[in-house]
């Protein structure tokens, strides 16, 4: 693995989607063991379902996406393609923006305030950590194609 410029910080080494089960089982323990019905929101179940649904099948086919083009999904793993089509149209972050839709979708169904921090909370560290530093990862192995892409597609929406 290549050296770059920001260090790959300790939170590097866990993978996202540890992440965003870890932070929804933490919400939900807190939820359903601390007498928090004061941060209690009104559940949108339908919405809910909906939005976390539509976060699976983006993160689903940006995995296929992966997949068929033989690269590694891993973040700190070698990158040898640079997938620019399908989702990769809408977001720069399609496997990311669909898991931060799943929790957000949770939170909507359940009314819970602490499944809003857990969606917040990944999505700020997808946002601070691993973006940053898989983007300069990718200016170093894909230069010029990289900043093309950059410049016609948005890190999120």
């Amino acid at each position: 693995m290549q050296t770059y410029e920001h260090a790959c910080p300790r939170i590097l080494t866990f993978r996202p989607p540890r992440i965003a089960m870890t932070l929804l089982l933490l919400a939900t323990v807190l939820q359903m063991t601390l007498p928090l019905h004061w941060l209690q929101l009104r559940s949108l179940p339908v919405p809910g379902i909906s939005i976390g649904s539509l976060g699976f099948l983006l993160m689903i086919r940006a995995w296929w996406l992966f997949r068929v083009e033989n690269t590694a999904i891993c973040p700190t793993a070698d990158t040898t393609t640079l997938i620019t089509t399908d989702v990769y149209k809408l977001t720069r972050n399609p496997m990311y923006l669909g898991i931060v839709l799943i929790i957000l979708g949770v939170a909507l169904a359940t009314g819970s305030v602490l499944h809003y921090a857990a969606a917040s909370t990944f999505f700020a560290i997808i946002d601070h950590s691993f973006c940053p530093y898989e983007e300069q990862k990718l200016r170093g192995e894909f230069a010029d194609d990289f900043a093309l892409y950059t410049e016609r597609v948005r890190r999120w929406l």
